[in-house]
């Protein structure tokens, strides 16, 4: 495993081929094909705005794993910014420094545009730092391949994001590392279901997505959102209660940004969720030095500050949250883990 606390990582998203894929794994296959006419002609009409809403991508949780990784040194994100579905994410990305790369198509579709300007970024980059440990490729074309395939000849510990069902199997295997985004912390997940119960689906309420999972409608208990005992379901119920009054925080917002106390007590718990989730994954012990979380949460969120929270100590803010983690203290060591749900 590459090292992950002296990491130096740099992000490219396919800004397109994500939100894309996305699109038709919440609603079907295709759907975004059918549906491209009418978003082109009235994003804002009430249906097609729904299936918006519905199939928005949250950056942040991208971000966030990403930063697990390492020291983010940049982040880019190739897309057409002047499309009315695109200029949506434009506050949520600036927000987390994404340096957003204009693409003009130049015929229809703009075919290969984002393709090949990230992999000459990339490469340049990768010539250009040489203290680059990690590149993350968000996306799941099978046209990144031999991209892969080239920043891990150069010595570069490669990970790809994608989304399930539509990322090539070529891609994941070209990776160091590859992760769904489907199972990205805070990421609700989509039940595979036939069409007529999708079709039945996309006509009632969505439950809306907030960055790190942090947006869960309030009027819906986390347990309704769960069918099953799974460790993933537990964590994720943990995650949903933790942010269920969370409705108000803007996508972006940073806790020292949040107005509301209550809303940046729960912003904060589900910091810490999500740190504790992305750390565990990387250690299959479960429990993490307490130096370690922090220094994930101040990677996601560098506005992070216990001491700033009224606490006087990272373990007291730690013990503050002891309905969603454990902490050991054991000597010098302080230990902490994310607390068993179904317990």
């Amino acid at each position: 495993m590459a090292d992950t606390q002296n990491g130096r990582v740099a992000v490219y998203l396919d800004f397109d081929n994500i939100v894309l894929s996305w699109y038709d794994r919440v609603h079907g296959r295709n759907s975004f094909a059918r549906d491209r006419q009418r978003i082109a002609e009235n994003p804002s009409e009430p249906e097609i705005a729904e299936r918006l809403r519905a199939a928005v991508v949250d950056v942040g949780a991208i971000i966030d794993y990403a930063s697990s990784f390492g020291t983010l040194v940049l982040t880019r994100a190739y897309a057409d910014w002047s499309a009315p579905m695109n200029a949506e994410y434009r506050t949520q990305l600036v927000s987390r420094a994404v340096d957003l790369v204009q693409l003009f198509p130049a015929a229809a579709y703009a075919k290969n545009g984002a393709d090949i300007r990230l992999a000459v970024d990339t490469v340049e980059d990768m010539f250009r730092l040489d203290d680059l440990t990690h590149v993350v490729i968000v996306a799941g074309d099978s046209d990144y391949v031999p991209l892969a395939q080239r920043c891990k000849r150069l010595g570069r510990y490669v990970v790809g994001i994608g989304v399930a069902g539509s990322t090539a199997k070529a891609l994941t295997a070209a990776c160091d590392e590859f992760a769904s985004y489907d199972a990205l912390p805070g990421i609700e997940t989509v039940p595979h279901a036939p069409a007529a119960q999708r079709a039945q689906r996309d006509d009632q309420p969505k439950r809306s997505r907030g960055r790190g999972g942090r947006g869960a409608a309030a009027s819906e208990p986390a347990a309704e959102a769960e069918t099953g005992g799974t460790v993933e379901q537990d964590l994720a119920a943990a995650l949903e209660a933790a942010a269920e009054a969370a409705t108000e925080v803007e996508p972006g917002d940073t806790i020292d940004t949040i107005e509301s106390g209550e809303d940046a007590e729960i912003a904060v718990t589900g910091l810490l969720i999500r740190a504790l989730w992305l750390s565990q994954d990387k250690d299959d012990s479960g429990w993490l030095y307490s130096s370690a979380v922090k220094q994930q949460m101040r990677r996601m969120d560098p506005s992070f500050n216990e001491k700033a929270l009224g606490f006087r100590s990272f373990s007291d803010f730690l013990k503050s949250r002891s309905d969603v983690a454990e902490l050991e203290e054991t000597g010098h060591e302080r230990l902490v883990r994310l607390r068993d749900q179904s317990a």
